[in-house]
């Protein structure tokens, strides 16, 4: 990928990208530009860490508290899940009340006979799709 920066004062700024497709970094450059966040602030007790939506499995309520799931670690986070639907990326998709997860973290899906589907991510983490969010789910992976 060629990059080119012509500064000049008398034009308006706007950032344009040939690209033969969506990729990874085009969607980051993409989320640059429009200012949108690619972090989040977590805790463990009394600490806060910087965490990469990247890095970010899920998000779940537990116990009336919102935690991002990563690989090995688990966070609390000081936002509501809600809050947090309306500002994350297209990578992230809600499959229940309580679980927001990140779609690029995805192994499998699993059916059950009763008509359930169950997202398993790479990190062992597993959550049902509800009722509600099945048809959102279906039609976003082609199941």
């Amino acid at each position: 990928m060629i990059c080119k920066i012509f500064i000049d004062k008398e034009h308006a700024e706007e950032v344009i990208i040939y690209a033969h497709e969506k990729t990874e970094l085009t969607e980051r450059i993409e989320n640059l530009v429009k200012g949108e966040e690619t972090a989040i602030t977590g805790y463990i007790e009394s600490e806060a860490y910087p965490i990469s939506y990247d890095e970010i499995y899920c998000f779940v309520s537990e116990d009336e508290k919102i935690f991002a799931i990563l690989k090995d670690k688990k966070y609390r986070i000081k936002t509501r899940l809600y809050k947090l639907e309306e500002k994350l990326s297209p990578d992230f998709i809600k499959i229940n009340q309580s679980c927001i997860v990140n779609i690029k973290k995805i192994e499998k899906f699993s059916a059950s006979i009763y008509g359930t589907l169950n997202i398993k991510l790479k990190n062992g983490y597993s959550d049902y799709v509800s009722r509600r969010n099945m048809k959102k789910i279906k039609e976003r992976f082609g199941l």
